[in-house]
C-alpha cells in the first residue's frame, strides 16, 4: 500500500493534517490504533464533564459546538468522528503502527505502508508517566496512574494520596472530598497559580519557552510547568472544597502508606498524576534522537530526518498549536513532497 504521505494518529494533530492534505492535492492515509473516533478524548474519565474543560479548539473547517453538560469523553468523540465523515478522511482503524524503518516502510499489524513522508501525530495518552520511587514494589495499596481513573465512586472511604501538580491532580482533587475517608496532595514543586486570561502573548512566551528546548535536542517539559495553573472550573472547585491543600513530596513508600523523613502518612490509594511522555517508539529504527534524548525540530520537521514531521509534539503539545503544526507540516509536504499520482481516498470504519 502507498501513499504520498502517512499519518500516524487521528487525534486533533492527525486531523488536523489530514484536512490541510486533502485541501493540498497530497495522497495520504491515516493509521489510527484505536477502535473508534475520538483520539485520547474518548479514553478519559467518564466524570469529566464538557463544563470542566478550559476549551476544546474546533478543528480547521469544522466549528466544535458543544452541549452545556454532560461527559466530555463522548461528546468530542462524536465531533471527531462527524468531522472524519463529513471530510471523508482515509482513516484506517484499529491499525497498530510497530516500526517506521529507513525508506519509510510503515510495518503495522495489518500489513506494510509505504510512503514518501510521514506525519507523526501519537500525542502521549498512551505512554502514562509513573515515576520510579523508592519503595513502589513495598506498597501493598492500590497505585493507577492518572490515565486510569474513572471517577470518584471506586475511592470511597479510602485514604487517597494524590501526586502531581497539574490540571489530571486537579481534576482527581475536585472529586474525591465527600468520597475518600482522606486525600493528601503533594507535589515536587509548589504549584504556581494565575488569575486572568491566557492571552496570545503569554501563549506565545509558553510556546518559545518550549521551542528552546525541543531546538536544543531536549525532552519537552510539561505543559504545566510553563503555564501554572490558571483558576479553571476545577480549580476553583477543588479550592471550594479545601481540596487543595499542598504538601511536599514524600521520601519514600512503605507497606501501608509513605514516609516523609520519621512521619508516617496511612494511604490505601496512591494516584500518580504525573504526567505522559510522547509515544515515539514506533520511530526508534529511525534515529531521530540527540544525545540530550529528545528529537530536534525544524518547525515542525525532524532535523535529522526532514521527510518525518512531528505534530503533537513539544512546542505544538496542546490543542491550538496542534492545529497549527497539522497545517505547518502539510504546507512543507506540499513544497517538498508535492502531490504524487493521485489515488481515491475511502473512509473505512
Amino acid at each position: 500500500m502507498d501513499a504520498d504521505v502517512v499519518v500516524i494518529g487521528a487525534g486533533q494533530a492527525g486531523l488536523s493534517a489530514a484536512y490541510h492534505l486533502r485541501r493540498l492535492g497530497l495522497d495520504f492515509t491515516v493509521l489510527d490504533a484505536d477502535d473508534a473516533p475520538g483520539g485520547a478524548w474518548q479514553h478519559r474519565a467518564p466524570s469529566l464533564g464538557v463544563g470542566d474543560l478550559h476549551r476544546i479548539f474546533d478543528l480547521p473547517g469544522m466549528p466544535f459546538v458543544p452541549p452545556a453538560d454532560g461527559p466530555a469523553a463522548p461528546v468530542v468523540a462524536a465531533y471527531f468522528a462527524d468531522y472524519e465523515r463529513h471530510f471523508e478522511l482515509d482513516v484506517r482503524r484499529p491499525v497498530r503502527v510497530r516500526a517506521v524503518t529507513p525508506g519509510f516502510v510503515v510495518a503495522t499489524d495489518a500489513g506494510d505502508w509505504h510512503a514518501r513522508a510521514i506525519i507523526n501525530a501519537t500525542g502521549t495518552w498512551s505512554r502514562p508517566y509513573v515515576p520510579a520511587y523508592p519503595g513502589a514494589g513495598d506498597f501493598l495499596g492500590r497505585q493507577l496512574h492518572y490515565a486510569a481513573y474513572r471517577g470518584p465512586a471506586e475511592f470511597a472511604g479510602q485514604r487517597v494520596i494524590v501526586v502531581g501538580g497539574g490540571n489530571s491532580a486537579v481534576h482527581v482533587l475536585s472529586e474525591l472530598p465527600g468520597v475518600a475517608a482522606s486525600i493528601r496532595w503533594v507535589t515536587r514543586r509548589p504549584p504556581q497559580f494565575h488569575d486572568g486570561e491566557f492571552t496570545e502573548d503569554r501563549g506565545r512566551a509558553v510556546i518559545a519557552s518550549v521551542t528552546s528546548r525541543v531546538a536544543a535536542g531536549l525532552p519537552p517539559q510539561s505543559v504545566v510547568s510553563v503555564t501554572g495553573l490558571g483558576y479553571t472550573t476545577l480549580v476553583r472547585a477543588a479550592l471550594a472544597k479545601g481540596a487543595l491543600d499542598r504538601h511536599p513530596m514524600f521520601d519514600r513508600l512503605v507497606a501501608g502508606g509513605v514516609m516523609s523523613g520519621t512521619s508516617f502518612e496511612p494511604a490505601d490509594v496512591i494516584i500518580w498524576a504525573t504526567g505522559f511522555r510522547a509515544a515515539l517508539s514506533h520511530l526508534a529504527p529511525l534515529h531521530l534522537r540527540e544525545p540530550g534524548g529528545g528529537i530536534r525540530l525544524d518547525g515542525t520537521a525532524t532535523v535529522r530526518e526532514p521527510l518525518v514531521h512531528l505534530i503533537g509534539y513539544g512546542p505544538s503539545a496542546s490543542t491550538v498549536g496542534a492545529n497549527r503544526a497539522g497545517r505547518a507540516a502539510a504546507l512543507a509536504l506540499a513544497a517538498t513532497v508535492g502531490p504524487g499520482p493521485r489515488t481515491p481516498h475511502h473512509v473505512t470504519r
